[in-house]
């Protein structure tokens, strides 16, 4: 269940299908797995319409994308909780901010299936 959620997070389904981008490191994964922390992605994902949702989940998720993303690119990544097309669109971009945020947010988005799944 929990692993299902994480692949909802930020149309995360749609990064599996991508593949490739940065592995995340092994450090990273290990200091944030057993990590609660609160904030925006998990805000957005406590009150996200998924079964698996639940508060060490999406606590889990957060501490990942502190240790990942910038404050401004966890905002970003909410709206996709709200508009999982935008997820679709900025993946698709042409736009060199867009491809530079995409390649941060896989980042993030395997080193919480990894640390919280």
């Amino acid at each position: 269940m929990a692993s299902k959620i994480l692949l909802a997070i930020g149309a995360a389904a749609t990064l599996s299908a991508c593949g490739g981008g940065a592995r995340p490191n092994d450090v990273t994964v290990s200091s944030i797995s057993n990590v609660y922390s609160t904030g925006p992605i998990q805000r957005a994902c406590l009150t996200s319409d998924r079964r698996a949702v639940n508060g060490g989940l999406c606590g889990c998720v957060q501490a990942a994308a502190d240790a990942t993303i910038s404050g401004s690119d966890q905002s970003r990544a909410v709206e996709f909780f709200r508009d999982p097309h935008h997820a679709q669109e900025v993946r698709q971009s042409d736009d060199a901010s867009d491809e530079a945020y995409w390649k941060r947010y896989k980042r993030f988005v395997s080193v919480a299936e990894r640390a919280c799944g």
